[in-house]
């Protein structure tokens, strides 16, 4: 399921659409497992041919998009919607839930028709990867297999919630996604103090960072710009043509950051929450 998934993903990334769906979100989810994220998947076809693909990103919330050619079909936002708002067909449960999906469909319209509301706002950012991008100032290395425990640390050191671990780490890169994602960790005076994986979605196709985060002991220094400039050049050496990333609106601090790296701010999206 995953690989299949991933490879309408890839196909559906262009610079010139909202922010969607991304092979690396996938990539991420991986970290659970190969079960969990084959059960998380979830994907929609017509005549054979995958034309929507949606991620159970916990229990109440769907990140889901749709192919480009096929956001404006009708027939098929009805199905989805039916699908996705119906809690028997085991998309989604009964209750409070959200979904995740890009602008401008007629999905979305018709999720709002049926009395859905706009959640929380987040700010997708960008930076194109056309020029060079600067030296991050900062020693920063590519992790591997052998020292993924410090990626790892510094991730939970990050996220005051997070259950990233060694194991995690290895989970996340034995999936087919990261074959194309690089996980990078920034040191100062010897210390690990800021990481970032980035995920390609292809030559010629927007990457996506998916974490990135700094110590909770090194903050305010500037490593969080330096770690992001570090994972969009190695986009940029990957073939990406920009590098995406989407945060919470209210997430001041990092929106500051990707600025202070060179990305600009998209419009602000929104979940749909019933």
């Amino acid at each position: 399921m995953l690989d299949e998934a991933v490879r309408a993903l890839r196909e559906w990334q262009r610079d010139d659409l909202p922010f969607q769906l991304h092979p690396g979100d996938l990539g991420w989810y991986r970290r659970f497992g190969p079960v969990a994220t084959d059960e998380a998947i979830r994907t929609w076809r017509h005549d054979g041919r995958i034309v929507a693909v949606g991620l159970l990103d916990g229990a109440d919330l769907l990140r889901f998009t749709i192919a480009p050619d096929a956001r404006a079909d009708e027939e098929l936002a009805r199905r989805l919607a039916d699908d996705i708002g119906t809690p028997e067909r085991g998309v989604l449960p009964a209750g409070t839930v959200y979904v995740e999906s890009p602008r401008g469909t007629r999905f979305q319209e018709l999720m709002f028709e049926r009395g859905w509301q706009s959640d929380e706002p987040w700010t997708p950012l960008r930076r194109d990867l056309d020029a060079p991008v600067p030296d991050p100032d900062v020693h920063v290395e590519v992790i591997g297999h052998d020292h993924a425990d410090v990626h790892a640390s510094v991730v939970r050191a990050s996220f005051e919630k997070s259950t990233f671990t060694e194991e995690r780490w290895h989970a996340m890169a034995t999936g087919s996604p990261y074959a194309d994602a690089r996980s990078l960790v920034a040191f100062h005076q010897g210390d690990a103090v800021a990481a970032i994986t980035v995920w390609s979605a292809g030559p010629g196709r927007p990457g996506l960072i998916e974490p990135m985060g700094v110590h909770h002991d090194h903050r305010g220094k500037g490593f969080g710009k330096a770690i992001t400039l570090a994972g969009t050049a190695a986009l940029r050496e990957l073939g990406s043509s920009s590098a995406l990333v989407c945060t919470p609106s209210s997430n001041a601090g990092a929106v500051a950051t990707y600025r202070a790296a060179g990305f600009e701010a998209l419009p602000e999206v929104h979940d749909q929450r019933r």
